[in-house]
């Protein structure tokens, strides 16, 4: 008798499932074909920028390796063709290459091109302040040391990841400017950080010594 029960249970169960299948079974197959096509929109446009980014990389590669061979208007040229329809990440990468070719023939169109990344929130924090110690490098023969302060000195903080460079720059211009104190300053401050890389503590060291051997001329003269 229990079996005759679960029979027709299953048979009510199989009857409202096909009623239910009339009802709502073209949207089911409707929903499943839009998830197919999702899928594979998705994978088709991975696809497309992998191939997009690779093609960009390629030429970008092309383009440096002018530039070290010292083919600093043909790379220019190599560069600005992959800005024109590279990804976004290699669009940023090779703006930096541009502002660095640029500065390599007129130091004020290269640090003017800084300038531009330095303003550009969508690099980021960290891109737009190394984009501001670039052009510090580019100014710092020709820039007064209170110009270079202005934007400079926020990134000599002890937090900051660019702050050897920053430093390095303010002592440069200082020591320039004739301003021994504040150039032993900033010098100073890079041998006392224990993070500044060893290059960069040999350059302070080596400044800081010709300061010292400054420092008796000028208070002889």
């Amino acid at each position: 008798m229990a079996d005759i029960f679960q029979e027709i249970d299953e048979d009510l169960r199989r009857e409202r499932l096909g009623k239910l299948w009339q009802k709502y079974g073209k949207y089911v197959i409707a929903a499943a074909v839009l998830i197919v096509l999702a899928v594979a929109g998705w994978r088709g446009l991975e696809w497309y920028q992998r191939q997009q980014a690779e093609a960009a990389g390629g030429r970008f590669q092309d383009a440096l390796t002018l530039a070290r061979q010292g083919k600093t208007e043909e790379a220019e040229k190599a560069f600005a063709a992959v800005l024109a329809d590279a990804p976004s990440g290699y669009q940023i990468l090779t703006r930096f290459r541009l502002a660095a070719e640029a500065g390599k023939r007129d130091a004020a169109a290269g640090a003017k091109a800084y300038d531009a990344l330095a303003a550009d929130a969508g690099v980021g924090p960290l891109l737009q302040a190394l984009a501001k110690v670039r052009a510090g490098y580019l100014r710092v023969d020709t820039a007064s040391y209170a110009d270079l302060a202005k934007t400079i000195e926020p990134l000599t903080a002890p937090t900051e990841p660019m702050r050897h460079s920053a430093r390095e720059i303010l002592g440069l211009a200082a020591w320039k400017a004739k301003d021994l104190a504040s150039a032993s300053k900033w010098f100073e401050a890079m041998t006392a950080d224990r993070d500044v890389p060893p290059t960069a503590r040999q350059r302070a060291e080596v400044m800081l010594q010709l300061i010292a051997a400054d420092a008796p001329a000028k208070a002889a003269s």
